[in-house]
């Protein structure tokens, strides 16, 4: 069997009844063609790969999420523009994974990274693989999670679970990283996440209500906690409420028939434990896409907590800037400070 040299699959949810050391196998998959061209598997096909990434890891066993609803076809498109780098994005992944990027010197802490996309699609490049790269020379092991999209419409969800369906895979993929820990050369103890606009949503949900049962435990995996050792919610998603809340990431989540008990339940800053990690927050106040009350609010909830806060606002950067809509700009800056604050808090 071919495979092609950056396609070395990992079947990783399969491997969560299989001892660390037998984590990484040979899987077909097929990656994007050279020229960056949009590629779609079907939902029956292998765990199929994502180019630059030499592992790929299932969240659960031999693949299947729990719950499908409704047949979907993976597509991963490229918006790239001649002489600028990639901008893919993924959708209708019925097999959601995280694709691994290791250090060559590990610092023994590691980054779960929840890329945004208005729970349409789940950016590849611009909010995933360009941080963990540069998480990766830093020392850090970097996960970026392509979680399941909820598929709010008229007709219900994609999944049973429904709006809880992208923090499924969050505690999931959590769990997973701190069974797998010796493996992946990390400290169970300092796994971090981050998240960026609708992903950011799904990182700050996940600091929110990594107790809660939101799926029904399968192995020894969920044994663990899917708590974040710290979170950083980028330019997040928080509110469920309009008109603060991102519509469409609202609609996508919640769906057409929504209640205010139904808002506030998927409001990460009105459902905080007893116990939340430290947050980094960071927005953009000419933010257009996302209104940066979102951060805001949540910091409010935190604080009032007693919850360790560090909060950035930037004059100019937008929205969705990740690091290369930095350039020139002041919020240029933000990763360094993420990375200083890091230190603070026991990550590193």
């Amino acid at each position: 069997m071919q495979l092609d040299r950056r396609t070395l699959l990992v079947a990783g949810a399969a491997a969560g009844a299989m001892p660390a050391q037998a984590l990484a196998l040979n899987a077909p998959g097929p990656g994007l063609p050279a020229g960056g061209k949009g590629a779609s598997f079907p939902p029956s096909s292998p765990a199929s790969a994502l180019p630059d990434v030499s592992e790929v890891i299932d969240l659960w066993p031999g693949g299947v999420a729990p719950g499908l609803l409704r047949p979907l076809t993976e597509e991963i498109p490229d918006r790239m523009k001649p002489g600028e780098p990639h901008d893919r994005y993924m959708t209708g992944q019925s097999r959601p994974r995280m694709a691994v990027f290791r250090p060559r010197q590990p610092n023994g802490a590691a980054v779960l990274i929840t890329p945004g996309g208005g729970y349409v699609r789940v950016v590849v490049d611009k909010e995933g693989y360009e941080l963990a790269r540069w998480l990766t020379e830093r020392g850090f092991t970097a996960f970026v999670l392509f979680y399941r999209l909820p598929g709010g419409d008229e007709h219900g969800w994609d999944w049973a679970s429904g709006a809880d369906t992208p923090l499924c895979d969050a505690q999931r993929a959590m769990r997973l990283i701190r069974y797998h820990a010796s493996a992946f050369g990390i400290e169970p103890n300092r796994v971090a996440a981050m998240g960026f606009s609708a992903g950011g949503h799904v990182c700050a949900d996940l600091a929110a209500r990594f107790g809660a049962q939101v799926y029904a435990p399968i192995d020894d995996v969920d044994r663990h906690s899917a708590r974040p050792i710290c979170a950083a919610p980028c330019y997040p998603v928080i509110s469920m409420h309009l008109p603060v809340g991102h519509s469409q990431s609202r609609k996508q989540l919640l769906g057409p028939n929504t209640s205010q008990t139904f808002e506030d339940a998927h409001t990460p800053s009105q459902n905080l434990p007893a116990d939340p990690p430290p947050h980094f927050l960071l927005h953009a106040e000419d933010d257009r896409t996302v209104n940066p009350l979102n951060t805001l609010m949540l910091r409010d909830a935190l604080k009032a907590k007693g919850v360790r806060v560090e909060t950035h606002l930037f004059e100019k950067g937008g929205h969705g800037f990740g690091l290369r809509g930095t350039v020139g700009l002041p919020v240029a800056i933000w990763p360094q400070l993420w990375l200083n604050w890091a230190h603070t808090i026991g990550l590193l």
